[in-house]
């Protein structure tokens, strides 16, 4: 029997409701092994080749005997080395390892002999490889007794092979060492309770699955008869893991959106106040990295190696890495996208392998340059090169350590968010209701996609009260509001946060600043989130983005000529991160867009840029208007075939025609070669090179904001009364300080009188800065309380304008703006 089929029957075993709430997944052998090789077998190999290299020393000088000594020290540290796996399912990491343990063993064994030692049966009676050194963490009692199982199989072959037979398997055959813990691996509690009314009635929560059709319409709407208990849990720590010398595992894959759903409310709220530390943005993954990484920066453990999802270069995760690399942790291994298949459900998904130390500089950094589906796991080609690994997974220039600039701030954002289905409007709805496309009332916009952005646009639009109260939207618009009362109240009703559920009506995520940015502006710019390509276009204003589309808000093709650079997309690349199977880079605001240092050319070349901008614009759309089923997809994937010289098949000949792609690929490089004239480079220039260039640059225009240089994008609306000295910090990562005039402090304000204004005060001043405290309220305002202060934050917080920060320790309180 081969003890890993145990984890494919276990996975073929769970319900797929339970195996999606565990985040329960197969790790295929092959890839254990190639993250187990430079976790713990490179070490451990290490210290057995410096052994190997003494004995030789020794035995040529005549030593024999200490040559047998220095072996035998050898296997005695190796038969104390312990091995964790903080979230072990059916033990398949911890056999792995077992089995690289016993054939290390075997070397051992084989050297001893050699050497003539004539102990070693002896030997192994007080020394050997055994699972007592193989640690686990379970929370599911049956997958803790399973890897129990395998590990004693594994075990027992070994035996049987390393003796010759199954007679000199010790007695008794199986102990009871307690290596496998049934646990929580991450957060511990004093009591889990369940959390009650005022009458003493247990609270309960939509399941967030059920479903019932609606007696109006007859769509699918929550079930409020679906419930699950809400609990309370007292005390929460964050779990002691067992000593071990190096930490290995596949812990699991929830995203952060889905923690709530799949692990409840109470847990996760817990959780996250138990690791102050990890941001609340963080996937559930990254709360074994952490640990981890605490563990080996504490010294107590040599190394880790953790699959997580390719999320891990996203900035809501990237942080926790970049705090670690921070503070003296190495990336000794990485491959930052990588194919997986969960066995169970043949579900694709791709993930990421780190495995780090303390100390050192470099490491090896392994990309997929090839993958083929084999019969258990996709097998792929590995491209490595050595150096030192960033904390977004990449070697060479550290784009993901560059600084947020002012200059950007305020201009890019994410679309809408409905949360509701019931917004949205078909052509068929607009006719149900009596609408017409033309001349709709204003509340009616035409609605995109990310997709159809780049894909063939589907007619859609959406019901917007943003602006209007509930009692103003039913009495302009009852037919629109009465759609929405049945078809996004009910789901709305059932949701955890309560300003969503108190403003059914309106958008869950309705972006104020996204409108902001806009108003005043006949068009914006927008591009997508995640797709293989990334086109910045123009859009109307009358257009209503949802959350998979970027918006920068600035109608200059100038702006819209150095994004669709290949400078800039050099950098988009590097710092976005890539999700999804499809192995897509995304752009973001924080990564892609805030730190990205734009050119400051002569007024020439930027009307150059700009001409050139407004004809890549017009193109486009010319062509596509011409022909509605040519896509930007197509159209750049035909583009990067004429780029690479790969000759075009019979349907992309037809793209090229109906799209001009030539011609497209003309003003792309004149653009090009314009933007780089503006940053004042040579052409030829390779990706690596123009990615030194901009993190340079990027870090001359940070020391520029922090002596009060601002090299505003957009002035009249990012700083209208006029260029201030203020001073480069952090917005989620960026803190404006404004600095006074010659090095003087700047004069505080009075603080306001009544509440209304005390409330705008300090919401004004959160927007400004991104996050603040109330020290920085009092740096600001003469005479305010620090009680008041935090009372007004806490009431931002529950309306949904602020949310209190995580990692900034318990004396002082940090609060970060949200809208």
């Amino acid at each position: 029997v081969d003890p890993s089929i145990f984890g494919t029957l276990l996975e073929r075993a769970l319900d797929p409701k339970e195996r999606h709430r565990l985040g329960a997944h197969y790790t295929p052998r092959a890839y254990v092994e190639r993250l187990i090789r430079p976790t713990i077998e490179e070490p451990l190999r290490g210290d057995w080749d410096l052994v190997r290299a003494e004995v030789r020393q020794l035995v040529e000088a005549g030593k024999v005997a200490e040559a047998q000594g220095r072996v035998l020290d050898f296997h005695h540290q190796l038969c104390r080395t312990r091995v964790l796996d903080p979230a072990c399912g059916t033990g398949n990491f911890l056999y792995v390892t077992l089995d690289l343990f016993k054939r290390l063993e075997s070397e051992v064994l084989a050297l001893l002999a050699e050497l003539g030692y004539a102990q070693i049966g002896l030997e192994m009676q007080h020394y050997r490889v055994t699972p007592e050194q193989f640690l686990g963490l379970e929370k599911k009692p049956w997958a803790k007794e399973i890897a129990e199982l395998v590990l004693w199989i594994g075990y027992l072959q070994w035996q049987v092979r390393q003796t010759g037979g199954p007679t000199a398997v010790p007695e008794p055959v199986l102990r009871d060492y307690g290596n496998v813990q049934c646990r929580d691996a991450v957060l511990t509690w004093d009591a889990e309770e369940l959390v009650r009314d005022e009458q003493g009635v247990p609270v309960t929560r939509w399941d967030g699955e059920t479903m019932k059709p609606s007696p109006v319409t007859g769509e699918p709407i929550p079930d409020e008869n679906a419930r699950v208990p809400v609990y309370r849990y007292t005390n929460p720590q964050p779990a002691e893991w067992p000593k071990a010398d190096f930490i290995v595992g596949n812990p699991p894959f929830i995203g952060n959106k889905r923690m709530r759903l799949a692990l409840g409310d109470g847990y996760v709220e817990a959780l996250r106040k138990a690791h102050d530390d990890v941001p609340e943005t963080a996937d559930y993954v990254m709360y074994w990295w952490n640990l981890a990484a605490k563990r080996v920066l504490s010294g107590d453990t040599r190394r880790f190696g953790l699959i997580t999802t390719n999320s891990i270069t996203q900035t809501f995760n990237r942080r926790i890495v970049e705090k670690r690399l921070g503070g003296g942790l190495t990336l000794v291994f990485a491959v930052p996208d990588h194919p997986w298949v969960e066995a169970s459900e043949g579900a694709a998904v791709r993930v990421a392998m780190t495995s780090a130390r303390k100390g050192g500089t470099s490491g090896l950094l392994a990309e997929v340059v090839r993958e083929s589906p084999g019969e258990d796991e996709v097998e792929v080609v590995l491209l490595e090169t050595r150096g030192t690994i960033h904390s977004d997974l990449r070697i060479g220039a550290a784009v993901a350590g560059a600084s947020l600039l002012k200059a950007n701030r305020d201009l890019s954002t994410q679309g809408v968010i409905p949360l509701g289905d019931g917004f949205k409007l078909s052509a068929e709805d607009l006719e149900a209701l009596g609408l017409e496309a033309e001349g709709l009332p204003a509340v009616v916009r035409p609605y995109l996609s990310g997709r159809d952005l780049v894909q063939v646009a589907t007619a859609r639009w959406v019901i917007d009260f943003y602006g209007l109260s509930e009692g103003d939207a039913k009495a302009r618009y009852p037919e629109l509001w009465q759609r929405i009362f049945h078809l996004v109240k009910p789901e709305r009703d059932q949701n955890k946060r309560e300003t969503r559920r108190k403003n059914w009506w309106l958008f869950g995520e309705n972006q104020p600043r996204l409108r902001r940015g806009v108003s005043g502006l006949k068009r914006f710019i927008a591009t997508i989130e995640t797709s293989k390509h990334k086109p910045f276009v123009f859009l109307t204003s009358a257009v209503c983005p949802d959350h998979k589309l970027y918006v920068i808000a600035s109608d200059d093709a100038f702006h819209l000529g150095v994004l669709s650079s290949r400078a800039h997309g050099a950098w988009a690349l590097a710092a976005g991160g890539r999700l999804g199977y499809g192995n897509d880079p995304t752009w973001t605001n924080t990564t892609c867009f805030l730190p990205f240092p734009f050119p400051t050319p002569p007024p020439s070349i930027t009307q150059k840029i700009r001409d050139l901008g407004e004809a890549l614009d017009s193109h486009r759309k010319r062509q596509q208007a011409a022909f509605p089923s040519l896509t930007l997809t197509g159209i750049y994937n035909v583009l990067e075939k004429l780029r690479s010289g790969e000759p075009l098949e019979a349907k992309e000949r037809v793209i090229h025609e109906q799209g001009l792609v030539s011609v497209l690929k003309e003003i792309h490089d004149e653009l090009d070669a314009a933007v780089f004239a503006a940053y004042g480079w040579p052409a030829g220039l390779t990706d690596e090179e123009i990615l030194e260039r901009l993190v340079a640059l990027n870090k001359e225009r940070a020391a520029e904001e922090a002596e009060g240089l601002v090299r505003w994008l957009r002035p009249e609306f990012q700083n209208p009364a006029g260029a201030r000295a203020e001073v480069q910090g952090q917005i989620e990562g960026l803190e404006i300080a404004p600095a006074a005039p010659s090095g003087k402090p700047a004069a505080r304000l009075p603080w306001p009188k009544n509440l209304p204004d005390r409330v705008v005060a300090v919401r004004d001043l959160l927007t400004e800065r991104g996050e603040l405290t109330t020290a920085d309220l009092a740096t600001r305002y003469k005479g305010v309380r620090g009680d008041e202060a935090e009372k007004i934050l806490e009431s931002l917080a529950a309306v949904g304008l602020a949310i209190e920060s995580v990692g900034g320790g318990k004396a002082a309180r940090t609060w970060r703006g949200l809208r």
